[in-house]
């Protein structure tokens, strides 16, 4: 196994993680913050909107199984990437559409995918692609919400769950064996 790592940005991350724990080859799914200028900042500074950073998941994944393509193929589906600064309802930049890359193989593969999803939306793709540098993870509430909270929490039951299952259908080839 050659396990690599994907930091992406597609809206709330209860959305987004709650989407990659289930594809085959994914590891270890994780909530955080990247992309900012402060250390450490925890949920409510990123929400204040004054820490640059966004929700983002870091993924670790077994790349014989499924590969960094597919992973960018399955982000742009499971959000709008041609809102900037939000996803439905949920409005700020820490809501922003991103990718950031690891490595120049990484940022090559996200423009080429970045392109290739383009077909598919009327209205230009505003991701932003730019390189990693650090990740901070999202406070343990935050960790496998979804699953934790989808019969507790409305957001769960009226925004996610929807995401999840419409994700479930197109992507049924790349689930996890249960």
């Amino acid at each position: 196994m050659v396990e690599q790592r994907a930091t992406l940005g597609g809206g709330c991350f209860w959305c987004v993680e709650a989407v990659y724990l289930d594809l085959q080859g994914v590891g270890q799914v994780v909530s955080g913050y990247a992309g900012g200028h402060v250390e450490n900042p925890s949920y409510d500074e990123v929400c204040a909107k004054t820490t640059g950073h966004a929700e983002v998941i870091q993924v670790s994944f077994d790349d014989a199984l499924i590969s960094y393509q597919q992973l960018l193929q399955v982000f742009f589906t499971v959000h709008d990437p041609t809102t900037k600064d939000r996803q439905g309802n949920d409005v700020g930049p820490q809501y922003r559409s991103i990718i950031l890359t690891h490595d120049d193989e990484q940022r090559r593969v996200a423009e080429g995918a970045l392109q290739e999803a383009q077909a598919a939306w009327d209205e230009p793709i505003v991701t932003e692609i730019v390189p990693f540098t650090k990740f901070w993870p999202g406070e343990d509430y935050h960790q496998d919400y979804y699953r934790q909270n989808k019969l507790a929490n409305p957001y769960c039951t009226f925004v996610v769950r929807p995401k999840v299952n419409k994700f479930r259908k197109k992507w049924a080839h790349l689930l996890k064996s249960t």
